[in-house]
């Protein structure tokens, strides 16, 4: 048994090494921005002699096209995880908006059909459904105080649910069909290699970031995943801060679903319904943290890059579903563990 002075000298010992190591290269990796970015960078180069289909220009142009409807969602779901909330609604809130908007502006009986404002009408619509679910979520989590886990966890089902019957109401299909082009080409088209998707998501990315980094709001963002209640005391609106979180998170939603349904052709209410693990994964592998106060939009670009590039390696190398699952699943959990070590080591969420 060890004496009191012995015990003494081991604390100080075992301090002095994790200052050590808090100070060494290990833990600047953890807290660097970039660190998915190089990552992302040292497996696409390791695959390439493995797949080296995989940097064919078709292929690169393939992994930016499905980057893009994910990052639109992803993107709000940074601004719910700052605010130490999450949103399982992203998906419910994507079908939904998919046959609404479908509903409006589809040439077979839409509201707006075969007229030259369906498609606006049609995105307007999809954006109304997103800001209303997303307003409803932050109410019941800031205003009613209930988690927001089971708040959207049941929002999920219950859209979900409803997307199904709004479907059945509006035509006799599984799906709602007809899209005007021009609505079709913003989710499809391309033009001198780009895809016309990359200009709507670029403004939401660059709109995002001006808000969390440079305008007050973002910096309540910040404050009130942190500590809300210190939040509070410093006069920051907390409850109006988490409703507008969840409300652009909602409106996120919306837009990624434009993309898809553009994509797709076609509104359906099973939209998006596999997508919730590679939405709150990309966020999560870029660096926002799931015990709130940490994020940026740019950390959410690189966990998105580095997940649709992982999930299309994976399929380029011929591995079942259950397998791709099982891989991505992994990755997104070293990812909650390493998230868990920087909160516990720097003693602080900002």
């Amino acid at each position: 048994m060890l004496s009191f002075t012995e015990t003494r000298v081991v604390d100080a010992t075992t301090r002095r090494e994790a200052r050590h190591w808090r100070d060494g290269r290990i833990f600047r990796a953890l807290l660097s921005e970039y660190l998915v970015l190089w990552l992302s960078l040292a497996y696409f180069l390791v695959m390439l002699p493995i797949i080296p289909a995989i940097g064919s220009r078709a292929a690169l142009s393939n992994i930016l096209a499905d980057m893009l409807p994910l990052l639109a969602v992803a993107v709000g779901q940074t601004f719910v995880l700052i605010v130490a909330g999450i949103d399982l609604s992203v998906t419910a809130i994507m079908a939904m908006a998919s046959v609404v908007g479908a509903s409006v502006m589809s040439s077979q009986g839409g509201f707006a059909g075969g007229t030259v404002f369906a498609a606006p009408l049609g995105f307007v619509a999809m954006l109304a459904v997103g800001a209303a679910i997303g307003l409803f979520n932050g109410f019941c989590a800031a205003r009613l105080r209930m988690p927001s886990f089971i708040v959207t966890l049941t929002g999920m089902m219950f859209f979900s649910g409803a997307a199904i019957w709004y479907t059945t109401f509006h035509t006799e299909t599984s799906s709602i069909a007809g899209l005007p082009r021009s609505f079709v080409a913003v989710g499809q088209g391309s033009t001198l290699g780009i895809p016309n998707s990359l200009w709507p998501v670029l403004a939401l990315v660059l709109a995002a970031h001006f808000i969390l980094a440079r305008t007050a709001f973002g910096q309540h963002l910040y404050a009130v995943g942190r500590n809300p209640k210190a939040a509070a005391i410093a006069g920051v609106p907390v409850a109006r801060v988490v409703i507008l979180a969840f409300l652009i998170s909602g409106l996120c939603a919306a837009v990624s679903s434009a993309l898809y349904t553009g994509r797709l052709e076609t509104g359906t209410p099973i939209l998006g319904e596999r997508m919730l693990l590679d939405i709150i994964g990309a966020v999560v592998i870029g660096g926002t943290s799931l015990f709130g106060g940490r994020g940026k939009v740019v950390w959410t670009v690189f966990g998105v890059l580095f997940l649709v590039l992982l999930d299309t390696s994976l399929k380029m190398l011929g591995l079942s579903l259950f397998s791709v699952l099982a891989i991505k699943g992994t990755v997104i959990l070293l990812a909650a563990i390493v998230d868990t070590l920087r909160v516990r080591l720097t003693g602080t969420r900002s």
